[in-house]
């Protein structure tokens, strides 16, 4: 094949969303990876609203939001009885378009991603293995070995390392991955059952010493299990569905008819020191591991994919310079290492063993839980956190200004009307300036000129409770989030934003 500007290695949610993104962006790619198939099983199962937001952008949400099931609100069991009941829809239907977590096993997703993918023009190269590489100054030489034992070298501007927590490009790389494995196995079981947790929501039920976590999805009471195993006497490959606990399980009212398959796991806690090392990055899993607290890994991976497309797109059509590619790290490990430290804080909780630690989760806890659910702030605070609505690069080089509410480096907000919403301009994948109200004359004739789409909107009192300022000027990057807020609505403004950082639009 002709030579690619970008090599990925690994062929997992991550590798397929960068893929996906630098083609629709005309970035010729290769994607490799050394297993023959997709995974027929899988860990990972929630696609959060702002990863649904951004496949928005490459029309890709309608088709993953048809092949999931929608579970549009979550339920805390303590003893047997429901202690806490919180709707999505309640306290995300005013911040984004998806305001519920979609239950989508990553095998399936895997498999939806690579077809797409297909449709453009490019393949996943299967039992295609990554053995060595170097970086040559304005390229990279990597090795490449198939099944048969045939070796090619392929030759790429970069490398992206998306290839697990295990990722040889890390190793090669010599990054550190600090962190640690937690002690407790954990189980996830596909299962058919019947009874009142099997409505198309999720539930998290608390017993002493056991609980577990209900994702409904597909027809005939599909569903997945997730729970730790307690007093582990023998080695975890060798345990079944029936050696587990089965108090909370029983607890939730739960028959299980059948078990299709059944797996045991160790939870890691680590994050990569860097996530770019010249031409090379680390990706999704790669770049850090952590627990499953929230549904976050995936998602998380797939931010990172599409937070790196649009940078990488830029520099190889000249219209940036390299340095902009620092600040995938200096915007993506931050995040990522705040998000370990807070699911490592909620696993712990969830995971201690004792008498003190069961009266916590038993008594005090539903006791929180159920004031919080009732304070509207908390509830938005929370939904945005688990959603990824509010990741914000407020430190980033490419943050500046603020307008209202709205600060660079905050995620653009969600505003419908009768008749639409400001999201639908965000599929072009190319920055634009958005003005709600009235644009200056100035404005308008710098974005013809430049060639910067202006999405000029008529103020709306809708505007107002987003937090946006009448006639103020938004830069807003490939990915959604806002660049420069302007209060002025200066061309000056943002014609300087650019020219600082020798960007070109």
């Amino acid at each position: 094949m002709s030579k690619p500007d970008v090599l990925i290695v690994g062929a997992g949610p991550t590798g397929l969303v960068l893929a996906l993104w630098l083609t629709a962006q005309g970035i010729p790619v290769r994607i490799i990876d050394k297993k023959s198939e997709p995974g027929s099983t899988s860990r990972a199962l929630a696609v959060q609203a702002r990863t649904l937001e951004l496949y928005r952008q490459l029309d890709l949400a309608d088709a993953v939001v048809a092949a999931g099931t929608r579970n549009p609100a979550v339920n805390l069991w303590i003893g047997g009885k429901r202690r806490v009941h919180v709707t999505f829809g309640q306290i995300g239907g005013e911040l984004t378009p998806y305001p519920y977590v979609l239950i989508y096993p990553q095998d399936m997703h895997e498999r939806l991603l690579a077809e797409r993918l297909a449709t453009m023009g490019v393949s996943v190269e299967r039992e295609t293995e990554l053995t060595s590489f170097t970086q040559e100054g304005d390229h990279i030489i990597a090795q490449l070995r198939r099944a048969n034992g045939d070796e090619k070298t392929c030759e790429a501007c970069f490398l992206a390392g998306c290839d697990g927590a295990g990722s040889l490009v890390r190793h090669l790389l010599g990054t550190g991955f600090e962190g640690g494995t937690y002690d407790q196995t954990f189980y996830v079981a596909d299962v058919a059952a019947h009874g009142r947790a099997v409505n198309g929501e999720v539930h998290v039920a608390f017993e002493r010493s056991d609980f577990v976590a209900l994702f409904s999805y597909g027809e005939g009471g599909r569903a997945r299990l997730v729970g730790a195993i307690r007093d582990e006497r023998e080695s975890a490959e060798t345990l079944t569905f029936e050696d587990i606990g089965h108090r909370a399980i029983e607890s939730l009212g739960l028959t299980i008819d059948k078990v299709n398959w059944f797996s045991t796991y160790r939870v890691h806690h680590r994050v990569a020191s860097h996530y770019r090392t010249g031409r090379a990055f680390l990706v999704g899993d790669a770049a850090h591991v952590h627990s499953p607290v929230g549904g976050q890994g995936m998602n998380t991976g797939i931010g990172d994919a599409i937070n790196l497309a649009w940078k990488l797109a830029a520099v190889l059509k000249r219209k940036a310079p390299e340095s902009l590619l620092d600040s995938y790290e200096a915007e993506r490990l931050p995040f990522a290492r705040r998000l370990v430290a807070t699911t490592d804080r909620v696993f712990s909780f969830v995971t201690t063993e004792g008498p003190i630690a069961d009266f916590i989760r038993m008594n005090i806890v539903p006791a929180i839980a159920g004031l919080g659910s009732e304070v509207g702030g908390v509830r938005r605070f929370l939904f945005r956190t688990v959603s990824q609505l509010g990741i914000s690069y407020p430190h980033s080089p490419l943050s500046a200004g603020r307008a209202g509410d709205i600060k660079g480096g905050d995620r653009m907000p969600w505003v419908r009307w009768a008749g639409g919403d400001n999201f639908a301009a965000l599929g072009a994948i190319a920055w634009q300036v958005h003005v709600y109200g009235e644009a200056r004359g100035e404005l308008s004739d710098w974005c013809r000129k430049s060639k910067v789409p202006l999405n000029d909107y008529p103020w709306r009192p809708e505007h107002a409770d987003a937090g946006l300022e009448r006639d103020a000027a938004y830069l807003v990057r490939p990915d959604g989030y806002v660049g420069l807020a302007d209060s002025g609505g200066r061309a000056s403004s943002i014609s300087g934003y650019f020219a600082e950082r020798g960007l070109s639009a």
